[in-house]
This record gives structure tokens, C-alpha cells and sequence, in this order.
């Protein structure tokens, strides 16, 4: 037989399974954090979900809890090619818009898809005079040109911009996840009323930042999914009663309000259970797209500057309405400011502003009181009601049905819009503030995210978002004429699938649309906005072959569409496209394959099974009144073979069954995406390496900055130092001269031109004053330090010669004994009998119940092997040998030496000579803890005993023995007076840790240390006296 062959465990292809699974396992680990993002128009909100951290809020740099929707573009004074200005967010850029007003690009959330001639963009660029707005190239939506960048570099998309700001959030979360953790996936909220062109640039911004789109979920979905995480529905499959709930959401630039419906339904869960989960369904949305805090801040911003025009300051200019708001910097105070007075007047009945200079040198005061605004925003109030009422309407309900009212948003402060929501309502204990309403959409959004993602398990809730616009599609049929189908209603769900059928038998084209009313102002033309075009390829082929290989007729053949709206994003999906036909055939008899499926078991489905009585396969005869079987070495019956031969003359008579199937052919198609025009992938992977670029940019500018503010902050320090004892005395006066030139000048250089420096000009004017301070506070430090860690290492060359000449004296004494047991040994064997063999007919007369036994020879007396030897004190004793040169050698020298010398002896090295002699220690006496513990004596084997049964005396004997021997010997570790370790045990003969033989070392060095420290002080008073 042949020897197995021996397993290569590194080509084991188990090892390869557990390498790949440890390998995704903690790539997952790293890359397991969700994000969800409140994308508002005013403010941006991030929150976090990690394991180890549950939906927490993203802090900003100055641990704020929303950022502001905002970028800036420092500008430089002579801009240069391929180089990039400083770039701040949030806050930081809002505080650069006086000075730089045609740089900072704020709110830029309304204007993501939509064309530059559109009349929200215009209105946005006549808000912000200063920005230099034009369409960009590809798509005609609208594009920033900066002028912090040469003049020939690209304008920015807007989606360019808000991807900056996203990756901004990135950073942030990725600072809160902790090191090493990467952060790509999220889940973004956007407006109910976002068309597929809108969700897409949406897309397209979070492609150009890096990220990874789980979910784009509606504002009032996310707001009531945080809603449902704290409460439970009853199951209506138990009589419960569903809930209807608006989400009113008033930002800063728009109003929605969304109907949902939350409930508890019972399902089947694993196996024989069931569960109870919790349902969020959107049933209606209604809009305003243009009414929210911006609106109203324009107002203000309006009536500001008619009444700064009728102001008898300005009359010496005679400004315009026209001029005042084309001034950039005048537009960004009033626009500032009117933000303020409106927040302002929601907690205050009047309120002013001044402004110095506001526009050619005149000042400006402005006064307004809670009537005057409320007065001025009456046509802004009257738009509320009608946003509640169309959700009503898609929802098919009326405010009786509602339950509450949730409220959400910045702008529901505002008195008047509290006001018309009680008019709306007719009561106001319907109206309730139980959800955050800054912050409950984000965490919404985090929720659904760690919902999608695998690595986290959290409550189940089943979120429905619904189509919000109509869709369906359109073609042309085999008459030529132009067809329309419309397939989803404005109420239909995400992930609702649906069916049709063509007749057409020639390839051709199937256009999706969305249906946008002209009112939402999105795009010129038509209503039906195309999304995308299939176009069939292999159709006509498949028609003909279905003709000519099964006779398919026209009227049979049937192209079948199937799609739905994704879940992800509310996307046309094609989930398939199959051309079939209804064909006849005959069954077929026994085949090869007929035959080889029956062998299997794999028969016809009108075989009858197996019964539990055949354990052998066996002929089976039937009759007309009953059945019998024969064992397989039978011969058949006469009347067995007639049957058979009759069956088989029927079976060639009888005409073969036909049968009904689907030939199915899936057809080939190309998709077209419809709408604005594509990016080209040659454009897009520019915008991706520009906006990389940039980000190498801040990381350079940040790199360069904290070097010179190590500089300027190491001149401050040299300063302090001049005038440091410690410092002074580990320096000589010239080193001091020298220190402080290099000092002053470095800060001369920085305040006349050095702060503009490059990264590596400013590190090496640091490193020339670190040269010089380096080697001094090197001295200082090891002054203090060397004398405690001097002596330290002299008690482990002490504790090591101790140890060494204890263990050679062991090795010694374990020589002697040897040879003395060894002659011990010799003599006793001289002088032993040799042992007596017993017969077995000596006790044949005893009963039969005595058992006899031979007598076995007594083992062999033994001693224990040495605990150690000399090849192992070779080490310890050339390690001894050496740090004892090393230190006679250098320690005469180093006393020799001033505090001004570079010291020979250094701490470190004095740390790691102690640390090797003290390793060396442990190993000898954990060698010694290795040896197994062996009786020099031998132990005779006791004769059995027959059994008898314990009394209870007997019990309480044994009981008490174990009590009274269940306490434990405490372990410890001790050395004699010739250095030797004495270790003792327990009865468990449990040995002592590493740490625990550590710690009685350093316990008996500082027992030493005081036995020296009492006998030196008993000499002392003996000297006294």
C-alpha cells in the first residue's frame, strides 16, 4: 500500500477561504460606517453609524452640529495655472462674503438640474450679483467661472461645487469613525418633487465626490421613519388601525408637506414563526418649490433697499433699485442681514440693522416690527394652505383623517406659518413638535442606511416611497402609428413591477417619460420629459426564427416587457425583455435522457413513489381486481405476459399526448439616456482629477501652514528657553549667542515676505534651531534622569552575579549528589536477593473467591535530572561580562564631563542594558518552573482491596478531610542569601505568570534596597554615637 501523501497546507484551498474571508471581513470592518446627509438648502447635516458608534451627528471642525451650504474660493493676488486658492466651508465661507461676494456660492441645492435660463437660476443670479453665472458647455445647466483661478481654467458645475461640500462631510465623519476608517456609502434626503433629471445631478455630484449613493429618500419618508424608530403600530392583522400623519416640512428654500401611513403587519419570519414589522408608506406630497426662508428673506431684503433709497442720505447719489442689487458687496450685507432680522422678529416684536457704508459711502439704518413683515409676506402666507391640501388630495383624504401634524424645518418658527397651519387644521392640539425638527430627517437617513447596509442589524421598518409624478412609455406599432401607455401613477411605489406586451416584430424603440406639469418650472417643452430610449437589436432575427423553426404564427408571438421604478432612486429599471411563443408538441417516449433521469430518480411525475415495505426494487404486475409481486428471480406468470403483451400492442396503437409549452428568446437591446445631454467619460474623469487636485492642494497648504506655525512658534519657545535656568546652565554662552541670532532672525524673515514661503524653506529654518536647542535639552533631561537609572542597572548586575554564583553552586551540589546516589546504587545491587517465584499449586486449596496475584518487581530507584547546567549560564555570564565593561569603561569617563559635554552614558542605553539582564533572570527562572516535578524515591503499587461500602462516619471523615484541605498554599517567589530563586506553590501546582515573577523581582529589589538603607542608617547612628 502505498504511503499518503502528504497535504500542502499553504495550496489548501480551506486556507485560501479563510485567508479571502479574514481579508473582506476586515475590509468590511473598515469600510462598514454609513452616513446619512439632511441635504438642505441652507444648512447641511451629517449623521454617523459605525459599529462601536450608533447615529451619532457629524461635528463640524468647530464642533457645530449642521454646516452651512457653502463654498468659497480665497482668491490670490496674481493667480496662476494649475494652481488652486484656499478653500473654506460652512461658516467660514458665509464670513468671506462681504469681502469676497463674487467667490462665495451659498445654497446651491435649487439649482441642481436645472438650465441656466431657467427662472429659479435667474432669480438665484440676480440674488448674487457678484457671481459670474454662465451655462456650462455639455448640458447647458448652470456653471460658476471664479476668478481666484487663471482665466483660462473651466467654470465649475454646480454639481462640482456640491460635491466639494460633500466630501467636506466625508472628512468630517471619517475623523469621528476613528483612524483607518473609510467612509463611502450614504444615504441622501432630497425634496418630494425632484424629477429623475434633478435625482440624477444629485447622482452626478456624489460620483465626482467619491461616494457611494445606497438611497436618495424623500425629506418626509426620512422624518417619519425617525418618527417610527421610537414607537410601535399595532398589527392590523390583529385589528389594529393604521396611522396618518402629515410631515409638514418648511426650509429655506421650499415647503412640502407628505402624507404617510405607519402600521404594524404580522409576516412569516424563519421556520414556523411569524413576526410583527413596522410599515412607513408615502400616500400623497404636496409642494411649493419656491416658498421658504430664502423667500422670505428677500422680502426683507426688498423692502431694505426701496427704504435705503428713499432715505434722505441717498438721495445725493440717487441709487436705483437695479444699481443697489447689482452691487455684490451691498446684496451680500443686506442678504446677511435680512436673515438675521427675520429669525429675529419669529421671538421678537420689532427689530434694526445698520450698516456702514453700505453702498457708495452712505450708511444705512433699518427698523421693522413683527406687523410690517407679516404684512409684506401676506401673499407668501396664502401658499401654505394649498401645499397641505394638494398632499390631501393625491392621499385621497381630509384633514379629519389626519392624527398630527409633524413639524420639520427652520422656517415653522415663523409665527404667521405656525398661524396658517392652526387655520388649516382647525385645531391646534393636532399640530405637534414630538420630533427634533432640525435634526430628524438626518437621522431618518442614517437609519435607512444602516437599514441597507449588511453590517448592522436594526429595527425593522419597511419604508415605501412613492413615485410622486406619473410615467409610462411611448413607441410606434406595427401600423406605423405612435403608441402611449402610461404605467405609473403619481401614487405608484418604488419597486412596483409592470408588464406589457407588443406585437411589433421588427426591431424598434420604447421611450420612458416622466410626466412634469409645465407648473414645476423644471425644463421648457413638453410635459413629458424622456428619461431614457431601449432600442430592440436581435428582434427581427427572433421573429423569423420562431416562424420558421416552430411555425409561430403572428398572433402567437408576443414581446414582453417587464420594469419598475428602483428603490434606490425612483429610476426606470428594465428587468427584462423576452420574445416568446405559445408552440405544441408531442411528449416523447423513453429517451436516453428519459431513461438516465428514471435511473436517478428522477421520473415522470405520475410515477408512484417508493413505498416503505420494498427494500428491493421489484416487477410490478397489475390486473383489474388486485396487484402482485414476485421477487425479481421469478419468472413471470403466464397471465402476466399476456397483460404485458397487451399493453404494449395498446402503447403502439395509442397517439403520442401533446403538450403546450413558451419558447422563450430574450432580446438584446441598448439603452439611451435621455434628457440633458451626458457627460462624456472623458469629461467626467477631468472633473474627478481637477476636484483631486484640489484636495492634494488643501493638503499641501495645510501641510505648509502648520510648518509655519511650528516656526513662529518655536522663535517664542527659543525665547522662553534664553531665560531658563535649566536651559542656561546645559549651555554654553556660545551656543546661547548663536541660538538666539538664528532666532531673531527666522521671525524678521517671517513678518517681511517668509510666510508665503514653500513647506520645505520654513522646515529648514526650523531645523537649523532645533539643531542647536536639540543637543542641550538632551543634556538637561539626561542630568536629571542618568543617576535614578544608573543605579538601577548596577542593582541588575548586582541581582545577576548573585543569581549566576547561586546556580553554580546548585550545579555543583547536584554533581556531588549524583555521584554519591550513582555509588549508592552500586552497593545495593551487590548486596540484593534475588526475588522468590510462587507456585500456583501451593493455592489450590484455598476458596475460589481469593484472588492470587505474582508479585511484581520493584522499580528501579531513579533521581531527578539537574535544573540546569552550565551551557546555560554561558549567556547570562557574556551578557554580565559586557555590560560590566561597558559601564567601568564609560562611567569613569561621563564623571569627567561637565553639564555643558555631550554625555557619553545615555538613559536609553542604561534602560535597555537593565531590561536584557532582567530578561535574562526571568529565563532562568521560568527554566527552573519547566522542570517536572519528580520523587526521588519510588512509589510501591498498593494491593486492591475488596470493596466494601462506606458508612456514614465514614463520609463525614472524608468530607472533613476535604474541607479542612481546601485551602490553597499562597504562591510566591523568593531568593536565598546566596542569590538562588525559591519558588513555592500551591497544591494545584499552579506556577506563577511572567508578570507575577516580574513583580517579585522588583518586590525583593526594594525589600534590598530597604534592609541597605536600615543598615546604613544603623551605621550611621552608631557612628554618631
Amino acid at each position: 500500500m502505498a504511503p499518503p501523501r502528504p497535504t500542502n497546507i499553504l495550496c489548501s484551498p480551506i486556507l485560501s477561504i479563510l485567508c479571502l474571508v479574514f481579508l473582506f471581513s476586515s475590509t468590511a470592518l473598515a469600510a462598514s460606517a454609513v452616513i446619512g446627509v439632511d441635504l438642505g438648502t441652507e444648512y447641511i447635516k451629517a449623521a454617523l453609524v459605525k459599529p462601536g458608534i450608533p447615529l451619532e451627528i457629524v461635528l463640524t471642525k468647530d464642533s457645530r452640529r449642521k454646516e452651512a451650504s457653502a463654498v468659497v474660493f480665497k482668491p490670490s493676488k496674481a493667480p496662476k495655472k494649475d494652481e488652486f486658492p484656499e478653500r473654506l466651508y460652512g461658516s467660514d465661507a458665509l464670513a468671506l462674503a462681504a469681502r469676497f461676494p463674487g467667490e462665495v456660492y451659498p445654497n446651491l441645492k435649487t439649482l441642481l438640474g436645472l438650465g441656466a435660463d431657467n427662472s429659479v437660476v435667474k432669480e438665484y443670479a440676480s440674488r448674487h450679483p457678484a457671481l459670474k453665472l454662465e451655462a456650462e458647455k455639455t448640458r447647458g445647466t448652470a456653471a460658476f467661472r471664479s476668478g481666484a483661478f487663471a482665466e483660462d481654467e473651466e467654470a465649475w458645475m454646480v454639481e462640482e461645487l456640491l460635491a466639494m461640500e460633500l466630501q467636506s462631510i466625508q472628512k468630517n465623519a471619517e475623523a469621528l469613525a476613528g483612524k483607518g476608517s473609510i467612509v463611502k456609502d450614504l444615504v441622501i434626503t432630497v425634496p418630494p418633487f425632484y424629477t429623475a433629471e434633478e435625482k440624477r445631478a444629485v447622482g452626478l455630484a456624489a460620483e465626482l465626490a467619491g461616494l457611494r449613493v445606497l438611497e436618495l429618500i424623500s425629506d418626509g419618508l426620512a422624518v417619519g421613519l425617525n418618527y417610527a424608530t421610537s414607537r410601535t403600530f399595532k398589527s392590523i392583522n390583529d385589528g389594529g388601525k393604521a396611522e396618518h400623519h402629515m410631515v409638514f416640512d418648511m426650509g429655506a428654500g421650499s415647503t412640502k408637506a407628505t402624507i404617510l401611513k405607519f402600521q404594524g403587519r404580522t409576516v412569516k419570519d424563519v421556520g414556523k414563526f411569524n413576526k410583527t414589522v413596522q410599515e412607513v408608506r408615502v400616500l400623497g406630497s404636496g409642494w411649493d418649490r419656491t416658498l421658504g426662508g430664502d423667500a422670505l428673506n428677500a422680502v426683507i431684503m426688498d423692502d431694505m433697499i426701496a427704504q435705503f433709497i428713499a432715505s434722505p442720505a441717498a438721495k445725493s447719489i440717487s441709487p436705483t433699485v437695479e444699481a443697489v442689487k447689482a452691487h455684490g458687496r451691498a446684496s451680500a450685507k443686506l442678504l446677511k442681514e435680512a436673515e438675521r432680522l427675520r429669525q429675529v422678529l419669529s421671538a421678537n416684536a420689532n427689530t434694526q440693522a445698520s450698516f456702514e457704508g453700505l453702498y457708495e459711502d452712505v450708511d444705512f439704518r433699518y427698523k421693522i416690527t413683527r406687523a410690517e413683515f407679516e404684512k409684506l409676506a401676506e401673499s407668501y402666507a396664502a401658499r401654505i394652505a394649498p401645499a397641505m391640501q394638494k398632499a390631501l388630495d393625491m392621499a385621497n383624504l381630509e384633514v379629519k383623517d389626519l392624527d398630527s401634524i409633524i413639524l420639520h424645518g427652520g422656517s415653522i418658527r415663523t409665527p404667521f406659518v405656525q398661524r396658517e397651519l392652526e387655520k388649516f387644521v382647525g385645531k391646534a392640539d393636532k399640530i405637534k413638535t414630538n420630533v427634533n425638527s432640525d435634526e430628524s430627517a438626518v437621522f431618518g437617513a442614517v437609519f435607512r442606511g444602516a437599514g441597507l447596509s449588511p453590517s448592522f442589524r436594526v429595527k425593522e421598518i419597511r419604508a415605501s416611497e412613492a413615485a410622486m409624478y406619473p410615467a409610462g412609455i411611448k413607441w410606434t406599432n406595427i401600423y406605423e402609428k405612435p403608441q402611449h401607455q402610461r404605467l405609473w401613477q403619481a401614487d405608484s411605489l418604488h419597486g412596483a413591477e409592470k408588464q406589457y406586451s407588443f406585437k411589433n416584430q421588427k426591431d424598434f424603440s420604447i421611450s420612458f417619460y416622466q410626466h412634469v406639469p409645465s407648473s414645476e418650472n423644471v425644463s421648457p417643452g413638453s410635459a413629458e420629459k424622456e428619461l431614457i430610449t431601449i432600442t430592440t437589436q436581435n428582434l427581427t432575427d427572433s421573429v423569423a426564427r420562431l416562424k420558421d423553426k416552430f411555425s409561430c404564427t403572428d398572433s402567437d408571438i408576443n414581446l414582453k416587457l417587464s420594469t419598475r421604478l428602483a428603490t434606490s432612486n425612483g429610476q426606470v429599471e428594465i428587468i427584462k425583455l423576452i420574445l416568446d411563443c405559445e408552440i405544441e408538441e408531442a411528449e416523447e417516449k423513453d429517451t436516453i435522457l428519459g431513461g438516465v433521469k428514471n435511473m436517478f430518480g428522477f421520473g415522470k411525475k405520475d410515477q408512484a413513489p417508493l413505498s416503505d415495505e420494498d427494500a428491493e426494487p421489484v416487477e410490478t404486475i397489475a390486473s383489474s381486481t388486485e396487484s402482485t409481486s414476485s421477487s425479481s428471480s421469478a419468472s413471470a406468470s403466464p397471465s402476466a405476459k399476456d397483460s404485458k403483451d397487451a399493453k404494449d400492442k395498446d402503447a403502439k396503437d395509442a397517439k403520442p399526448k401533446i403538450t403546450k409549452r413558451f419558447e422563450v428568446i430574450p432580446i438584446k437591446y441598448t439603452v439611451e439616456v435621455k434628457g440633458l445631454p451626458q457627460l462624456p467619460r472623458s469629461e467626467l474623469t477631468r472633473m474627478k482629477d481637477r476636484i483631486s487636485s484640489f484636495a492634494d492642494s488643501d493638503r499641501s497648504r495645510a501641510l505648509r501652514e502648520e510648518a509655519l506655525n511650528q516656526l513662529e512658534g518655536f522663535t517664542y519657545k527659543v525665547r522662553d528657553l534664553l531665560d531658563n535656568e535649566g536651559f542656561v546652565e546645559a549651555s554654553t554662552s556660545a551656543e546661547r549667542e548663536k541660538l538666539e541670532a538664528k532666532s531673531k532672525a527666522a521671525s524678521e524673515w517671517i513678518y517681511s515676505g517668509g510666510a508665503d514661503a514653500s513647506r520645505e524653506e520654513l522646515k529648514s529654518k526650523l531645523k537649523e534651531m532645533k539643531d542647536i536647542v536639540g543637543p542641550i535639552e538632551l543634556r538637561k533631561e539626561e542630568a536629571l534622569t542618568r543617576p535614578e537609572k544608573l543605579k538601577a542597572l548596577q542593582e541588575a548586575l548586582n541581582s545577576t552575579k548573585a543569581m549566576i554564583a547561586g546556580i553554580e553552586e546548585q550545579i555543583a551540589n547536584d554533581t556531588k549528589a549524583r555521584e554519591s546516589f550513582s555509588a549508592s546504587k552500586e552497593s545495593a545491587a551487590k548486596e540484593t536477593p534475588k526475588p522468590t517465584t510462587i507456585s500456583s499449586d501451593d493455592f489450590a486449596d484455598l476458596e475460589d473467591d481469593v484472588t492470587t496475584t505474582e508479585s511484581e518487581p520493584v522499580p528501579e530507584e531513579t533521581m531527578a535530572p539537574p535544573v540546569y547546567s552550565k551551557v546555560d549560564l554561558i549567556r547570562p555570564q557574556s551578557l554580565y561580562d559586557s555590560i560590566s565593561e561597558w559601564l567601568n569603561k564609560n562611567l569613569p569617563l561621563q564623571e569627567k564631563l561637565t553639564i555643558t559635554d555631550d554625555p557619553v552614558i545615555l538613559t536609553k542605553d542604561l534602560i535597555a542594558k537593565a531590561k536584557e539582564l532582567q530578561d535574562v533572570q526571568v529565563d532562568l527562572i521560568m527554566k527552573s518552573m519547566q522542570q517536572p516535578y519528580k520523587s526521588s524515591r519510588p512509589t510501591a503499587k498498593k494491593p486492591k482491596k475488596p470493596k466494601t461500602k462506606k458508612t456514614k462516619s465514614a463520609k463525614k471523615t472524608a468530607s472533613g478531610s476535604t474541607t479542612a484541605s481546601s485551602e490553597k498554599a499562597e504562591k510566591t517567589l523568593e531568593f536565598t542569601e546566596d542569590g538562588k530563586p525559591a519558588l513555592k506553590v500551591g497544591e494545584d501546582a499552579e506556577m506563577p505568570s511572567e508578570e507575577e515573577i516580574l513583580a517579585f523581582i522588583e518586590k525583593n529589589k526594594k525589600e534590598n534596597a530597604e534592609k541597605e538603607k536600615k543598615a546604613e542608617d544603623a551605621a550611621r547612628k552608631k557612628d554618631e554615637l
